[in-house]
């Protein structure tokens, strides 16, 4: 069966080489005529500055292979040119910098109002030599599955993607984004990464830690963590999520039993997938929509994500255990579009980076817990089974140490980065502190609390010196109690009659 890449995974983050030294690498970049055009991005109705570096595609073989570096900068709005930009390192691993001006350009508002913000395409993404797995117009994500995925799927994903897969690794992006920041003449840099970005930003501290001011680091991905074991995280946050339920009197007066329903829904789709003839929630057209334990669970986890989404989940329980899949089938509407992960790249960093790491141990206390299982290193089991193998160099896993003033931000009810990965960086950066906000999920600059926070340490540089205070006034979780009412109104629920076939 054809797969639905955009809708399959739900749990992103996101060769050993000499090298050019640093000095080297300068003389390159700098050799270079890098000239920024105005320019129009989606999300944004001012110009903006767009510029491509060319670099090697393998740093080791400079006048072999070139690739285009793709780049966009969010000019500050006071035009100032004598401080240091703020790089943004995104997510996945997989998601292009530049797809994500539009949310950076309105969510970093109060920071943009002094600094420029650099947004790099990482290759394999965006206008980077994209590694994407393109799939056919015909694929229905309600009728697949995620357990429908197959080693034939990477086989044909493999026959779309060009280049030398060993040279796409998170080393050799930082040497990327290291080539434009000195192209751009800027002698040293501020970081923000987010997820996997965080990842990145601890590999760029680790190889250029004079090319860089400061670091925020976002809902930490440490490199002694590999992706993929989200199992236990993810059902602490879930945990925490029927707690919040059940101390909020309206929302255990409305779905007092939701703990047990949950699990008779589990078990129940665990004995057969059920099929729903339903109104498409965007077209309107009738689909017949196949769910199964795994998509149930999947599509619960990814609303884990978001404060907002999280606000549906007791509805979206609730509403399945009753028979009725419409408010499933009107989140999966939601996201249609997928989470704009480069599937190649992901893949080509997971399957090399991390997923050689997890143990046979580490999976099976990751597996035990009572929510998602191995359900995701089950997926990506198989495809790393397929994908072409690299070694990282062999200081990529070393602990990263550097005395750069840093920033640490968790979130609470965080389903993939918990606050412990976020004190184990604390705890081996001699220079960083580390902030946890009670009512947050991923990536706290999301918040207005988090964004402020952000901004006053860029202005002072002193992670310990930050005025807190506005983490108190984040507030508790609230949820939707019915589907005309509550506090996320963010998809449109089906209300035609809904059939199921056992």
């Amino acid at each position: 069966m054809k797969i639905a890449w955009k809708n399959l995974f739900t749990t992103s983050l996101f060769i050993s080489v000499a090298g050019l030294s640093h000095s080297s690498l300068a003389e390159s970049a700098l050799n270079q005529q890098l000239t920024l055009e105005s320019c129009h991005v989606k999300g944004i109705r001012q110009q903006v500055q767009c510029g491509t570096l060319v670099v090697p595609e393998n740093y080791a073989k400079a006048d072999g292979a070139k690739i285009n570096i793709n780049f966009v900068v969010l000019p500050a709005i006071d035009n100032s040119k004598e401080k240091q930009p703020l790089m943004f390192l995104a997510g996945g691993p997989g998601q292009a910098a530049t797809e994500l001006s539009g949310q950076i350009y309105t969510g970093f508002n109060e920071i943009r109002k002094t600094r420029d913000l650099l947004l790099i395409d990482q290759r394999g993404t965006g206008k980077s030599h994209p590694l994407q797995c393109e799939e056919p117009l015909d694929i229905d994500p309600y009728t697949s599955i995620p357990e429908d995925f197959s080693v034939t799927d990477i086989e044909e994903c493999l026959s779309q993607l060009s280049g030398d897969l060993s040279q796409y690794t998170s080393e050799n992006s930082i040497r990327d984004f290291d080539a434009v920041r000195q192209a751009l003449g800027h002698e040293q840099v501020h970081i923000y990464g987010g997820s996997y970005g965080t990842r990145a930003g601890l590999v760029y501290m680790r190889m250029f830690p004079t090319s860089i001011k400061s670091v925020v680091l976002d809902s930490v991905g440490p490199i002694e963590v590999p992706i993929g074991l989200f199992g236990k995280s993810a059902e602490q946050s879930f945990v925490k999520l029927l707690n919040n339920c059940q101390n909020d009197d309206k929302c255990a007066k409305q779905y007092p039993d939701l703990a047990k329903e949950f699990a008779k829904v589990s078990a129940k789709l665990s004995l057969a997938p059920v099929t729903v003839n339903i109104a498409h929630p965007r077209l309107g057209t009738d689909i017949e929509f196949t769910i199964s334990k795994e998509k149930f669970i999947s599509t619960i986890q990814m609303q884990l994500y978001s404060m907002q989404t999280r606000s549906l989940v007791p509805l979206l329980i609730h509403q399945a255990y009753l028979g009725d899949y419409k408010p499933l089938a009107g989140l999966i509407a939601q996201g249609e579009g997928g989470m704009g992960i480069y599937i190649g790249l992901h893949f080509n960093i997971v399957c090399n980076e991390d997923f050689p790491k997890i143990t046979g141990s580490m999976r099976a206390a990751d597996a035990e817990n009572n929510f998602a299982k191995g359900m995701s290193l089950d997926m990506v089991g198989k495809a790393c089974a397929a994908w072409p193998k690299y070694q990282p160099s062999a200081d990529f896993y070393q602990t990263v140490t550097a005395d750069i003033p840093t920033l640490i931000m968790s979130g609470a009810l965080d389903p993939v980065t918990p606050a412990s990965n976020g004190e184990k960086s604390d705890k081996n950066l001699p220079n960083s502190h580390h902030i946890i906000a009670k009512n947050n999920a991923h990536i706290v600059a999301s918040t207005t609390c988090g964004i402020s926070i952000v901004n006053e340490f860029l202005a002072l540089q002193t992670p310990k010196d930050l005025d807190e205070s506005c983490l108190a006034d984040i507030p508790d979780e609230s949820f939707m109690l019915g589907l005309n009412s509550g506090a996320a109104p963010v998809v449109n629920m089906v209300t035609t009659p809904v059939k199921v076939k056992e």
